[in-house]
């Protein structure tokens, strides 16, 4: 593209007297002398003014500064796949007109994780797919890149995108039915099927395959924010927890503190906004924001406190350790704050320090109308055997304001609790409740700060996560389709068209229950139709044996429209478990 800078005494020519010119003159010149259409329109954007001109001089210091700017990412949903699946459009038998696949979870590597809660396939619909997603200038960009990423010619499929510009107006004629956001199934259901709703566009369904499949993501995420949340909630409940409505119970006992940890900002925005299904403490500000824009959350869907953290401590050096920690509950002398306390040495903070120098300032922050509580952070060491020496020492130093609870189990007084952040993960969390409860301490002494563990470490593998086609129409005639690898049982998928049905409403006889092949000698693709759940609550009902008026899947998209907008406050419901905070009446 040529330097922007010559041009600028041409431009001069075609403003205004007031130095500006119109936005459409600028762009077309922009997008004449090289520039990308959609990187012309992002220099509208932040240049432009409400009367839809753009000042020449802040047009010649974009100039100068552009090589400090940001530069933004633009989707095209064309490149938005895995580079062999140009290539498929020609696979396919002839006379091809309907593709039909399903995505699901095929088991979990965690033992006794035999459920998801269904999650973050509304994010990628209005994010990636709503609307007019296929323009010229997104179809020759594809070109382009195909051209210079394949080996071989005749891999991209320009008529079959130029077709739904110009058919469909470039949206994309594809039905998605789902499970409905924060359901929670058992493994080895059908979690969302696609099909092509224009017999041109067979190809497509498996296409959007590597995008869609991402769901897997925030799914994952929100199920094993879930579990962790029985795990707390049990604890509660065996050692005398009476409070469960908000802001008591679990809602606040697991914190994310996981936006550092993950690979992008959309995955802390997506994963982050997964563990608010459950949780109502969040560090993860770009969750917020996810659940806003996508999930219609009519306010902040998580909350956090002021806290410390080891530069603000360790700053004040080591002899004025505990001035650092005045200032903390100085500088917010009311409602809560956290503050990290291992810098040096934390049994020494909690029983020097919190628990005797600072002790009356402490409980202080309760007194008339004031309410307020110091949460004390160890982040080091091994997690059990912290909190547990952590939780005895405060008890001690606050032992004259100690309760016991109906269990019998110590609580710490209202104006102070323990958060851990370090090491913690689905297992370390019942392990160090279970310590607790074992020294005679109750889990409400305790809140969970978790970042890795809880956004990222996981894969797609976790839940065995797979799309795979279950039917083609073939001139006219449907065929079911599917795989059964004899080196892998736990491969097979399902056939035909699927519906999802509460076992309860379902009509089956024993010879139509799936029973997978044995061997190499058996028969390929197994026996039956019937897809029962291990708990046997649910079936997936394959073959197009199942009864429409009792599926729980529901059609979400349709011909690039959005049919279902689940609200964030709808899916929590969904999601609650027995007694937990978004279930109270």
């Amino acid at each position: 593209m040529a330097d922007l800078s010559h041009i600028f005494e041409s431009l001069k020519e075609l403003s205004a007297e007031d130095g500006t010119v119109g936005v459409e003159r600028l762009k077309h010149v922009l997008v004449k002398i090289g520039m990308q259409d959609a990187d012309a329109k992002s220099v509208m954007n932040v240049l432009q003014t409400s009367e839809g001109r753009v000042n020449l001089n802040d047009f010649a210091a974009w100039v100068s500064l552009k090589p400090q700017m940001s530069v933004a990412w633009n989707d095209n949903i064309i490149l938005a796949t895995d580079s062999y699946k140009f290539s498929h459009w020609k696979q396919y038998p002839p006379g091809t007109e309907y593709v039909y696949s399903y995505f699901e979870s095929r088991g979990c590597e965690r033992k006794e994780w035999n459920e998801v809660a269904f999650f973050g396939l509304q994010y990628f619909l209005k994010r990636y797919l709503l609307g007019q997603v296929i323009t010229q200038a997104k179809i020759d960009e594809a070109v382009t890149m195909c051209s210079e990423h394949f080996i071989g010619d005749g891999l991209f499929y320009k008529e079959g995108f130029q077709y739904i510009l110009e058919k469909h107006g470039g949206k994309l004629p594809i039905s998605i039915k789902a499970i409905p956001e924060g359901m929670v199934v058992p493994t080895k259901t059908a979690l969302f099927t696609m099909v092509n709703t224009d017999p041109k566009c067979y190809w497509l369904t498996n296409f959007l395959e590597t995008l869609l499949v991402q769901v897997w993501y925030p799914m994952t995420v929100c199920t094993n924010s879930r579990y962790q949340k029985l795990s707390i909630h049990k604890a509660l409940a065996e050692t005398g927890n009476e409070d469960w409505g908000i802001p008591g119970g679990s809602c606040f006992k697991l914190h994310d503190f996981g936006f550092r940890g993950v690979s992008s900002v959309e995955s802390a925005a997506l994963g982050g906004a997964a563990h608010l299904v459950n949780f109502l403490g969040t560090d993860t500000v770009a969750a917020l924001l996810c659940c806003r824009r996508y999930y219609h959350a009519t306010k902040a869907a998580g909350h956090s406190i002021p806290a410390s953290e080891h530069s603000t401590i360790t700053s004040w050096g080591v002899e004025h350790e505990v001035d650092a920690m005045k200032n903390m509950l100085l500088q917010y002398p009311s409602g809560l704050v956290a503050c990290v306390s291992d810098s040096f040495d934390v049994f020494k903070a909690c029983r020097e320090y919190w628990g005797d120098e600072l002790k009356e300032l402490i409980k202080g922050r309760i007194s008339g109308d004031s309410w307020g509580r110091l949460v004390v952070r160890p982040d080091s060491g091994d997690p059990t055997e912290t909190c547990v020496q952590i939780v005895t020492i405060l008890c001690q130093q606050f032992q004259e304001d100690v309760i016991t609870t109906k269990t019998g189990h110590k609580l710490l007084p209202p104006y102070i609790r323990v958060i851990q952040g370090d090491g913690v993960d689905y297992e370390s969390v019942p392990k160090i409740l279970g310590a607790l409860k074992d020294a005679g301490f109750a889990a409400d002494n305790m809140v969970f700060g978790s970042g890795g563990a809880l956004l990222q470490k996981l894969n797609r593998d976790t839940f065995k996560c797979a799309f795979k086609c279950s039917e083609i129409t073939v001139n006219g005639q449907a065929r079911e389709v599917f795989k059964d690898p004899i080196t892998d049982k736990g491969k097979a998928s399902k056939k035909g068209r699927l519906t999802v049905q509460r076992a309860e409403e379902t009509q089956g006889r024993e010879e139509d229950r799936y029973k997978p092949r044995q061997d190499e000698n058996g028969i390929a693709g197994g026996e039956g139709f019937l897809h029962y759940s291990a708990d046997g609550k649910f079936v997936t009902v394959a073959s197009g044996q199942g009864d429409p008026s009792k599926d729980l899947l529901v059609e979400v998209f349709r011909d690039g429209v959005l049919l279902k907008d689940w609200t964030l406050q709808e899916i929590r419901a969904r999601a609650d478990i027995a007694n937990g905070p978004f279930s109270q009446g």
